[in-house]
């Protein structure tokens, strides 16, 4: 997934996930696992997940976004998202942040995800 960055700051707007962290890998396809009810694709390739931090004490916090804040389970999806990596064995706590910034955008999905949507 491609991060845009900000022209002024040069910082990104999204911040990296720790990619190089054991539970990474199992974190990833928890989120995988998590569906919006309307759309056939998984959250995470559609892009919906911007970032899996996790520390030394495998404490875990997902920053994530929805298509539009008026999605119906806007209110639902982060608990989701929460118990689907609490599920992963060597988690201790988990905390999921709904961010609107930047704002989710069809670019952001996976080419599974456009394939799967009929987008390629």
């Amino acid at each position: 997934m491609t991060h845009a960055t900000d022209p002024v700051e040069g910082t990104p707007l999204i911040a990296p996930s720790t990619t190089d962290h054991p539970l990474h890998e199992a974190l990833v396809e928890a989120c995988r696992s998590v569906y919006d009810p309307e759309i056939p694709v998984n959250i995470y390739d559609l892009g919906l997940v911007y970032t899996i931090e996790a520390n030394d004490e495998n404490d875990v916090n997902v920053i994530m976004t929805l298509t539009a804040p008026g999605c119906p389970v806007a209110g639902e999806m982060p608990g989701w998202v929460q118990e689907a990596c609490a599920g992963v064995q060597g988690v201790r706590t988990v905390t999921v942040d709904l961010v609107w910034s930047p704002p989710w955008g069809m670019e952001m999905m996976s080419d599974e995800a456009r394939l799967e949507l009929g987008f390629m």
